[in-house]
């Protein structure tokens, strides 16, 4: 299946955040409030718990021609024949991935500087995601980035930008601003109760 991926509003899952409610449901929740791009994120979870989420998630992305982008598990994007794959500056060296991945996946890649950008874009990543913006509970293990090495990001290379990390109502237009593509959004989508108004509130 060929994508047109449009990175505005990028939902990053977490069942923790979900305490419990249906993940698929909140998936197609978010879809209909306009979130175009999913990433699954599996922390805790068995390789084989993780494969079948991600194959129920994929029927699920499918039925909305939206692309299933799968957290940092290379091994779980091929088998589940995912969109594509997000990776950190501590995962698989992004040439690697995608000799094994093929050349028309989407591949991500986590930076926080201009140099990681530059290295991401000249490897050939497809995009990639800028944070932590804000604070956030989220992820532990984040270095923070200023609105202003965004817009330094935004300007020196020509693949998407995402800005990711505690991003709400109430500060996403500052990285529109500053020039990203999209936001990519965990807390303020899935810790929300009406997940398709928060969405919509989001993108407005």
């Amino acid at each position: 299946m060929k994508y047109n991926v449009n990175y505005k509003l990028y939902l990053v899952t977490d069942r923790g955040i979900l305490a419990g409610r249906d993940l698929l449901k909140s998936i197609e929740e978010a879809i209909a409030g306009g979130a175009a791009l999913i990433q699954l994120r599996e922390k805790d979870v068995s390789t084989l718990e993780f494969l079948n989420i991600a194959l129920e998630v994929k029927t699920l992305t499918d039925k909305y021609s939206i692309p299933l982008i799968i957290n940092d598990r290379l091994d779980i994007a091929i088998a589940a024949d995912a969109a594509g794959l997000h990776i950190g500056q501590d995962d698989m060296p992004l040439k690697t991935a995608r000799k094994l991945l093929g050349k028309d996946k989407i591949i991500g890649v986590s930076t926080s500087n201009v140099k990681e950008a530059m290295e991401a874009e000249r490897a050939g990543a497809d995009y990639v995601g800028v944070g932590a913006m804000f604070a956030t509970n989220t992820k532990k293990d984040t270095k923070s980035v200023t609105l202003v090495e965004l817009q330094k990001i935004k300007k020196s290379i020509n693949i998407p930008v995402v800005a990711i990390g505690g991003i709400n109502k109430s500060n996403i237009k500052s990285v529109f601003k500053a020039g990203a593509d999209g936001a990519a959004v965990i807390s303020a989508i899935l810790g929300e109760e009406d997940i398709k108004s928060a969405c919509l509130s989001l993108l407005e």
